[in-house]
C-alpha cells in the first residue's frame, strides 16, 4: 500500500502548503457542516463519541462536507468493525478511534479498515463509497485500501507508549493525542509538563514514521499554532455547539452591559 495515496482526498498530502485544520460537529444538522465549509475549514470530524448522533445523521453530515470541498472524518464511539465499515461505507475519508491503548487494538482497527488481503473489510460496492455500484470496483478497493485515513487516538501513557510500534503498522496513517482525558488518566491537566512530555513523544514517533500527528485546542488558535511550531502535524480547534454558546453568551453579556443591566 502506497503511504502517499492514503491521503484523506489530499489532507495528508506531503506537498500540502498549510497545516489542516479541521473542528468538530456535534449538531444533528447539515448547517453546522456548510458553515465551516464557508469558514474555511479543511476538514471537520463527525463526533459520534461525545454528542448524540446516530448514523443517518452522521452519513448526512460526511456528504454535506465532502460536497462542500472538506474531508469528512469520523469519531467512531467504538472499536468495532462493523461499526468502522458502515461508516467507511458511508464516505467517510478517514476515521478516529477513541482509547487505542495497545499495538494489537491499533493493528485490529487498522485491518477494519482495509479490504483483503491487507484487513476484513467487507465489500459494500453499492454503498455511498463505492458510487452506488457504479464505481469501478478497482478503484473503490483501491480507494478503500490507499484513500481512508486511520487514526487512533492516544489517550493513556500505555498508548503513548504504544505509539510507535502502532505506527509501524501499514494501516496506521495517523495519531491523534487526546490530552484531557490523558491527563485525567494521570491525575492530572493538559497543560502539565508531564502530558506534554508525552504529546512531544508521540510527535516523535509519529515523525520517525513518517506519518502525522494532530491535537485539539478548543477555542485557542494561539496555542494550535504555537504546537505547530513545536511539531503538531493537523489541528482541531473547537467544535460548532461551542462556536454557537460561546458566540450566544458573549451577544447577551454585551447586550446586558450597554444597557447598563450586568
Amino acid at each position: 500500500m502506497s503511504a502517499q495515496r492514503r491521503t484523506g482526498a489530499g489532507l495528508f498530502a506531503p506537498d500540502r502548503a498549510t497545516t489542516p485544520l479541521g473542528t468538530w460537529l456535534k449538531i444533528a444538522s447539515g448547517e453546522p457542516a456548510e458553515i465551516m465549509a464557508f469558514a474555511g475549514f479543511d476538514f471537520v470530524v463527525v463526533d459520534l463519541e461525545h454528542a448524540p448522533l446516530d448514523l443517518q445523521t452522521a452519513y448526512r453530515l460526511i456528504n454535506s462536507a465532502a460536497a462542500l470541498g472538506m474531508a469528512p472524518l469520523v469519531r467512531v464511539p467504538d472499536k468495532t468493525a462493523s461499526t468502522i465499515q458502515k461508516i467507511l461505507d458511508a464516505g467517510a475519508m478517514g476515521i478516529l478511534v477513541p482509547h487505542v491503548d495497545t499495538v494489537e487494538e491499533a493493528a485490529a482497527v487498522g485491518r477494519a479498515c482495509r479490504f483483503p488481503p491487507h484487513g476484513v473489510r467487507g465489500a459494500g460496492g453499492t454503498s455511498r463509497a463505492g458510487g452506488w455500484g457504479l464505481r469501478p470496483n478497482a478503484d473503490y478497493l483501491a480507494a478503500g485500501n490507499d484513500d481512508v485515513l486511520c487514526i487512533p487516538q492516544l489517550e493513556s501513557v500505555e498508548a503513548v507508549r504504544a505509539a510507535p510500534r502502532m505506527l509501524a503498522l501499514d494501516s496506521v496513517d495517523a495519531v491523534f493525542v487526546g490530552a484531557a482525558d490523558l491527563s485525567m488518566s494521570m491525575g492530572t491537566t493538559p497543560a502539565s509538563p508531564e502530558v506534554g512530555e508525552l504529546i512531544g513523544s508521540a510527535q516523535d514517533a509519529a515523525h520517525a514514521a513518517g506519518k502525522r500527528c494532530g491535537l485539539a485546542f478548543g477555542g485557542a488558535p494561539e496555542r494550535a499554532a504555537q504546537a505547530v511550531r513545536d511539531g503538531c502535524d493537523f489541528v482541531l480547534l473547537s467544535n460548532d455547539t461551542t462556536m454557537l454558546a460561546e458566540a450566544a453568551r458573549g451577544l447577551v453579556g454585551a447586550f446586558r452591559e450597554a444597557d447598563g443591566q450586568r
